[in-house]
């Protein structure tokens, strides 16, 4: 009875976002093939990944607020056609600035589209199917992250990594057929403009910072330019009417701290997607395809885990639970660093894998409630901006700044060991945060 009630909005709602996440990871299996396809360097291909997360990040809330003013709905069939758009043009690039450019489109489009499915489904339920339908939209994001690196390997082994691409044009196309025909809209649009200046200061901001740490030239400017767009940023969102991260989202106790963990946690686990199936390929000679497979370990245990969210969540509550996931995660990173690249890949990286996807199964969902704790109908479409936002953002900054520390590190099992422990660390970092939830209730 209670899937009925859930309609065919969540599905399409899940379905949409298990898109434009698989696509953030998908690309991971398939570097190698893209950088040797595409004659890229590591700077290069580390951007390839950058500018979907640098736009999608960027104007996540523009696009959130756009989803308010403008209606949910119509945010949604937009940023539905602009993501099949992009991806058609990813799957025909010929050299680094086209396939950059157009992940950045790509980006664009998930942008427009990510917030809107958040806000439909705060739209769409209410009570204890809202809850249910937030943990599972939590859970699709790392679902999501961790079946694109197998759905990737499979797709570089036995077609082309363009056909990642490729099939995102019929299924947008269908979710859209389905959405016009299944959304309704539930809310009248907000009364408002948008904020166009703190559109420009936070994407410049975030973009020279990601700059800033991944550059080969003029990193210090980039620095300069990023803390200027950034305090301007804020300084804006202070004082205009209808700014697009309305500073009342950060004044909540859980959900700022929520965004602090997530940040740090996604910084932790983009920089885990994207380095290890590199250090498969090369320590250990596996296809692209072998280095997908490598990850069903955690995804089989994340999907499993996922499952479990809700029951989970009403026996120990949201805040406990978020504990429990973030250090089970923390657990699992330690362990790989203790026993070693070297030891193989079954105590190397399947075991910690193991570990890794059961903290990750049920962590995002409870970050993805915290991070909508207490917020109202006006500013939901703001607040899913947020919480998208700080999922892109931390993982961009996150994954660069690992690559910037160990990028001097030429052997390949000693970078990765160093990345490890700079992921430990930002692991420790979320668990704090979400420490700080914890305090607060109690």
């Amino acid at each position: 009875m209670e899937k009925q009630k859930y309609g065919m909005v969540l599905p399409i709602i899940l379905l949409s976002y298990f898109m434009i996440i698989l696509d953030n990871s998908i690309i991971f299996t398939s570097t190698v093939k893209i950088a040797a396809d595409l004659n890229l360097d590591p700077q290069a291909l580390s951007w390839v990944s950058n500018a979907y997360a640098l736009t999608f990040g960027g104007f996540l809330l523009l696009g959130g607020r756009a989803g308010d003013l403008f209606g949910r709905k119509r945010l949604f069939l937009i940023g539905l056609v602009v993501f099949s758009l992009g991806s058609l043009l990813v799957g025909i690039s010929t050299g680094a600035t086209m396939i950059v450019t157009t992940r950045a489109l790509q980006g664009l489009g998930s942008a427009i589209l990510a917030p809107a499915t958040l806000a439909l489904l705060m739209d769409s339920y209410t009570g204890p199917l809202r809850m249910r339908a937030i943990a599972a939209y939590g859970a699709t994001a790392g679902i999501g992250s961790s079946f694109g690196l197998v759905i990737g390997g499979l797709i570089a082994s036995w077609f082309s990594w363009r056909d990642g691409f490729f099939l995102n044009v019929p299924v947008g196309i269908l979710l859209f057929i389905l959405a016009v025909r299944y959304i309704k809209v539930t809310t009248r649009p907000a009364v408002g403009k948008i904020d166009y200046l703190g559109t420009v200061t936070s994407v410049v901001g975030f973009s020279a910072l990601v700059y800033s740490i991944v550059g080969e030239q003029y990193q210090l400017l980039a620095a300069i330019v990023a803390v200027i767009f950034l305090v301007s940023f804020v300084l804006t969102e202070a004082k205009i009417k209808a700014p697009i991260m309305p500073l009342k989202i950060f004044a909540d106790r859980e959900r700022s701290s929520a965004y602090v963990a997530r940040f740090f946690f996604m910084g932790a686990m983009l920089a885990y997607w994207f380095l290890t199936p590199q250090v498969l390929q090369q320590l250990y000679h596996f296809s692209p395809l072998q280095a997908g497979i490598a990850f069903l370990p955690m995804s089989i245990v994340q999907f499993i885990a996922a499952l479990q969210v809700s029951r989970l969540t009403t026996k120990w509550g949201n805040s406990r639970l978020l504990i429990v996931g973030l250090s089970t995660t923390l657990l699992g990173v330690l362990l790989a660093v203790v026993i070693g690249i070297h030891a193989g890949y079954t105590w190397a990286v399947a075991l910690p894998m193991v570990l890794l996807g059961l903290g990750q199964g049920v962590t995002l969902s409870p970050l993805t409630v915290s991070g909508l704790a207490n917020t109202d109908r006006e500013i939901a479409g703001s607040a899913s901006g947020v919480v998208n936002t700080i999922h892109q953002i931390g993982g961009s900054v996150g994954l660069s700044l690992v690559v910037a520390l160990t990028s001097q590190i030429s052997n390949a099992a000693n970078s990765y060991h160093a990345a490890l422990l700079i992921i430990a660390s930002y692991l420790v970092v979320a668990l704090l945060a979400a420490s700080n939830i914890l305090f607060q209730k109690n």
